[in-house]
């Protein structure tokens, strides 16, 4: 168990620093070019920050894949949840985002309920979902993407927290078909409902976020990501795959989860740092 939060919280680490490094490339690009969209992206992809991030985010899902076989489900989203933590403690030093007394009070908070979660976590539960539980989260997948393009195409209202709860609700089931994979041999992999589950859920949650992003308030569109992609997921783990807490420390686990994803919420801003340097 104690190598699989180690590797939760290296998770966290390289996702939210990716952030800011993927931040400061998009600026780069941004003040190099008098253009947008396209242009720009294809600038910022070119630059050394840019490229780190995108680096750190392969390594940061590697070690959630790692963690998801070892931990708790409800452990490991909230420590990736708790990377906004590590957003904006780096987006504070190099981005010079200045953090308010309940920000740094909440990156404090986010510390403390990883903690209780780490002493409360028992192991994994033994169970990987049948093949109707597969088959369903497969479907799953496929409902979020139908539904998401509906609201990308008709909502107006309310936009960008839809999606990021869409997002959210992608990069959970994302957790859970890694989760449920029996193996990782290649006719294991091709022939496991799972593993297009976390394939068209990455894919999803990966579009759904940026045109949340993109669509209205940044901290609406990851305060809904961040309840969509943990409370999900952790309430599953525990109902159907069998995840549990050390014995009698089922109360300190759901104090840490409390801590650290309302914490995390608190952070919500910081979702997309590079949109904090419009204003600095």
């Amino acid at each position: 168990m104690g190598v699989g939060v180690v590797f939760a919280l290296c998770a966290s680490v390289c996702m939210g620093t990716a952030t800011v490094m993927q931040a400061m490339g998009a600026r780069m690009a941004a003040d190099e070019s008098s253009g947008s969209g396209v242009s720009t992206l294809l600038l910022a992809v070119r630059r050394l920050p840019f490229i780190a991030g995108i680096g750190l985010d392969m390594l940061g899902f590697a070690a959630e894949l790692v963690s998801l076989r070892t931990l708790p489900i409800f452990v490991v989203e909230a420590a990736l949840a708790s990377s906004l933590a590590v957003t904006a403690v780096v987006a504070s030093r190099f981005l010079h985002i200045s953090l308010r007394r309940t920000e740094w009070t909440a990156v404090v908070t986010v510390c403390c309920g990883l903690a209780l979660l780490a002493v409360a976590a028992g192991r994994e539960g033994k169970g990987d979902g049948d093949e109707t539980l597969r088959l369903a989260t497969l479907c799953a997948s496929v409902g979020f993407a139908v539904v998401g393009w509906v609201v990308s195409r008709r909502l107006q209202h309310n936009r960008a927290a839809v999606l990021g709860l869409i997002a959210g609700l992608s990069f959970g089931l994302v957790a859970l078909g890694v989760r449920m994979l029996p193996g990782f041999g290649v006719v294991e992999l091709l022939t496991d409902p799972s593993t297009y589950t976390v394939i068209i859920s990455g894919i999803t949650g990966f579009l759904y976020l940026v045109d949340a992003l993109q669509s209205g308030s940044v901290t609406a569109a990851t305060a809904a990501m961040v309840i969509g992609e943990s409370v999900g997921p952790a309430v599953f783990g525990v109902a159907w795959l069998g995840d549990s807490t050390r014995h009698g420390y089922a109360p300190l686990a759901a104090l840490g989860f409390v801590l650290s994803i309302g914490s995390a919420l608190a952070l919500a801003r910081f979702g997309e740092a590079e949109q904090q340097t419009a204003t600095s």
